[in-house]
């Protein structure tokens, strides 16, 4: 069992990681990892959801469709007045080097287009906006 520190947007967490040979662990030398100081109590990341398309309400003015993650916006399908029906690729965000649809889930009329090609956004940054 070797013990390592991974930093993650910030935040440090402790981790073992076990090497396993056709089903049986394998021991590594104690002494081959030794690990700085982290805080005694670093939380543990949370499971990874399945990505799910990002929201396009219909309706009730000034609602957005926001990135799910930080990246880079590869494609704008849509323009301001445009009518987009449930599943309508919006736009298109890079991130981690994978193309990530993002997709209305209602029908609804785009207010405005908050982003252009080559954008860098943030996770949670409007993207596009609706009437």
């Amino acid at each position: 069992m070797r013990k390592f520190i991974i930093n993650v947007n910030g935040k440090s967490y402790d981790v073992e990681v076990e090497e396993v040979r056709d089903g049986v662990a394998v021991s590594a030398p104690a002494a081959s990892v030794a690990p700085k100081a982290a805080p005694a109590a670093a939380p543990k990341p949370a499971a990874v959801a399945p990505q799910k398309p990002a929201a396009a309400p219909s309706g009730g003015g000034g609602n957005a469709v926001n990135a799910p993650m930080p990246g880079t916006i590869l494609a704008v399908n849509v323009k301001a007045g445009d009518s987009v029906t449930k599943g309508q690729v919006l736009c298109v965000l890079e991130a981690m080097k994978m193309e990530n649809d993002i997709m209305a889930s209602a029908d609804g009329v785009v207010a405005s287009v908050l982003v252009n090609v080559g954008d860098s956004v943030n996770t949670g940054q409007a993207l596009v906006s609706f009437e």
